[in-house]
Formats: C-alpha cells, sequence, structure tokens
C-alpha cells in the first residue's frame, strides 16, 4: 500500500501555488499529483516523497491535508496494459473510485495509483493475476519522524 496525500484546496488563484511551494521550501518531493476541481474546491492528491512531512508542512501552512491509503500498480507500457488491470479488479467486485498516473522516465512501466473500496483485496486480487504492485520504498521515503527532525537536520 501508498499513502497518498489529499488536500482540499479553494479554487482561487495562487493556492496551488502555495501549496507547491510550501512543499518545494520544506524540501519534500512531488512524484505524482493530480486535480480533480469544482467550481468552488478542488481536491490535490499527491504521492510526495515524505507523506507525513508533507501533511504536517501543509497543516502548519493552512492547508486541510490527509493521508489516504491507495495501491500503486505497475502497469506495462504496452496496449490494453490497463485493461488488464482494470479487469482483474472488475472481475472481483472491486470498485475503483478514482485514478492517476505518472511515469518514469527510464522505466519500462507505468504506476498507476488507484483508491479502490478494498485495497487489501485489491492487492490481493491483483497479485493472483500477476499483476506488479509497486514498492512504497520505490516510491517514497519511509517518514515516521517527526517534522522537527526532518527539518531541523536539514534531511
Amino acid at each position: 500500500m501508498v499513502e497518498q496525500l489529499s488536500v482540499f484546496l479553494e479554487n482561487t488563484t495562487g493556492r496551488l501555488a502555495e501549496l507547491t511551494r510550501a512543499l518545494g521550501d520544506a524540501g519534500l518531493n512531488m512524484r505524482a499529483l493530480m486535480v480533480a476541481d469544482t467550481s468552488e474546491f478542488g481536491v490535490v492528491r499527491v504521492i510526495c516523497d515524505r507523506p507525513h512531512a508533507a501533511a504536517d508542512v501543509l497543516e502548519n501552512a493552512g492547508f486541510s491535508a490527509s493521508l489516504t491509503e491507495v495501491i500503486a500498480v505497475e502497469v506495462p507500457d504496452r496496449p490494453g496494459g490497463l485493461a488488464d488491470v482494470l479487469e482483474a479488479l472488475g472481475h472481483a467486485g472491486i470498485n475503483v473510485e478514482y485514478a492517476y498516473c505518472f511515469v518514469e522516465p527510464s522505466a519500462d512501466a507505468a504506476i498507476d495509483i488507484f483508491r479502490v473500496d478494498d485495497p487489501v483485496r485489491a492487492a490481493r486480487v491483483l497479485a493472483e493475476a500477476g499483476i506488479q504492485l509497486a514498492n512504497a520504498d520505490a516510491l517514497y521515503l519511509p517518514d515516521s519522524r517527526p517534522l522537527s527532525d526532518i527539518v531541523d537536520t536539514g534531511v
């Protein structure tokens, strides 16, 4: 499983820039970003190199941020790769609430992020179907340390 940062964001000029600047100034790197919007607010979903530290930074900067468990799947870069993943989930009766992806320039696969109604079961179903889950350690650093430790040491 992977932890995704979810941030509620007012749909106003410059607010997304403020969010990304807060992360950047704290030395936190975004691996993926997805924005879903309405006329009044948006939800920004971020895979960040240190999700707990990112949540702390954003909360301290006045954003409403939370961590959500999602699954990350290595989808082969070939026609039908995503369809294979979605069919495996669908045949098992697992609902995909939303999804987004990113590609590492040196990789043969995209990393697709899925929010599903049962992530533990989804991970098992995909593994049984021979579909590779992305390891959280490959996507971000473990960061159970308090933010003050990270900021004070410059890590």
